[in-house]
């Protein structure tokens, strides 16, 4: 997003937000009065022109004077931006579920929703500790978003948070690897691939005696795949499920190990050679309704949760959404939430632009979209003559989208 976006385009934008995104601005409470601040549309590009473009409070109430999108301090931005959160998280949301696709791997049983799950830490600038955890979850194959919540560093990673539907396969890392969280979605009817805490997670053999993990993985051939089925307990309850493993190569085990030993140097710990000898395999537990998959399929669907970690380096490297600009919590969310709803919105530009009109904009309801755009954005300068630096800022003007 940036400061400078044509009336046209920014039609375009706003086409993928819900229809009663305005109406949500005051309903929320992000748009109360209209004083230095004329409606939606000049709020939420004020929030992007301070979230998405990186720029600080000074620098985006001194660019939206010079626009002519608003004048307004940067005490007051800060106090839009706080009572922005729920609002922006409503359009997020919005575009989120507009957004989601229903994938179809090959590995993966027809008709059924592959989803991966990870959460990242947001630091405050000037701050030494990881303030807020961002939980975020992204559709396969097309690594489109279908939820996300800001919560603060004691929110923890659990499958719990997720809303799951009848049929999903959430695929998580060891941080998701919890029995009441697996169990919670086993009985919302989904499923689950997570790599496995041997430690917080103890399994039981298909006999119900506590499965010795290590002699399991001693039982691999060289670098063939295998599987176990096993139970754990639950909230009172015992579940079936699948273990499934693969032994690493000698130099990826080498490196597990070598991470181990220095972790553990830098802790002051000794690891235990079972520990040591376990990180030389991989192993992730799958629950009942993946038995149709080998554990080959298993673990290349494992492999695929890697591709959230691409997510989050998109999000932070590109939108520096690993550090919030200020320590208020209110602000600091809102900001977060931005972040989030501009790369939604890019994303869903990127996937309309494979079919893009040559004009810029779609044909049906293009008019009444382009009426809703505040007067004071929509001049166009005289014929032959550049627009200057200040009319460009503020969205006027012509150019070409194709």
């Amino acid at each position: 997003m940036r400061a400078d976006i044509l009336a046209e385009e920014w039609a375009v934008i706003t086409r993928f937000l819900p229809d009663n995104w305005r109406e949500l601005a005051r309903s929320t409470g992000a748009l109360r009065r209209a004083r230095q601040v004329a409606d939606a549309d000049v709020l939420l590009r004020l929030v992007f022109l301070y979230a998405a473009s990186g720029l600080s409070l000074q620098h985006a109430s001194a660019r939206a004077a010079t626009a002519g999108l608003a004048r307004i301090s940067s005490v007051a931005l800060m106090k839009r931006m706080r009572s922005a959160g729920p609002w922006l998280r409503a359009l997020a949301e919005a575009v989120f579920a507009e957004g989601a696709r229903r994938p179809s791997l090959d590995a993966v049983p027809a008709g059924r929703r592959l989803r991966i799950v990870d959460a990242t830490h947001v630091r405050v600038s000037g701050s030494g500790v990881a303030d807020w955890r961002l939980h975020y979850v992204l559709g396969l194959p097309t690594l489109t978003c279908d939820f996300a919540e800001v919560t603060d560093s004691s929110g923890g990673e659990t499958y719990m948070r997720v809303p799951v539907e009848l049929g999903d396969i959430i695929l998580g890392d060891r941080g998701y690897c919890h029995r009441e969280g697996v169990a919670y979605v086993l009985e919302r009817g989904g499923d689950v691939v997570v790599r496995l805490n041997s430690n917080s997670f103890p399994l039981l053999s298909s006999k119900g005696e506590r499965l010795d993990l290590l002699a399991a993985m001693r039982s691999l051939v060289e670098h063939v795949p295998g599987s176990w089925p096993v139970r754990f307990e639950a909230g009172g309850k015992e579940y079936d499920a699948r273990l499934c493993a693969v032994r690493k190569s000698a130099s990826a085990a080498q490196q597990a190990k070598e991470r181990l030993l220095k972790t553990a140097r830098k802790k002051g710990r000794t690891v235990r050679e079972e520990t040591l000898e376990l990180s030389e395999y991989i192993f992730v537990l799958a629950t009942p309704g993946l038995d149709d998959l080998s554990a080959t399929e298993i673990l290349e669907l494992y492999r695929a949760r890697w591709q959230v970690e691409l997510g989050f380096k998109r999000l932070k490297s590109l939108f520096d959404a690993g550090s919030a600009p200020n320590q208020d919590a209110e602000a600091v969310r809102s900001w977060i939430y931005a972040k989030l709803l501009a790369v939604l919105l890019i994303e869903r530009l990127g996937e309309e632009s494979r079919l893009f009109s040559p004009w810029g904009f779609p044909l049906g309801g293009a008019r009444e979209s382009l009426a809703r755009v505040p007067r004071s954005v929509r001049r166009v300068p005289s014929r032959g003559r550049a627009p200057l630096p200040a009319q460009r800022a503020a969205g006027a003007g012509t150019r070409s989208t194709a």
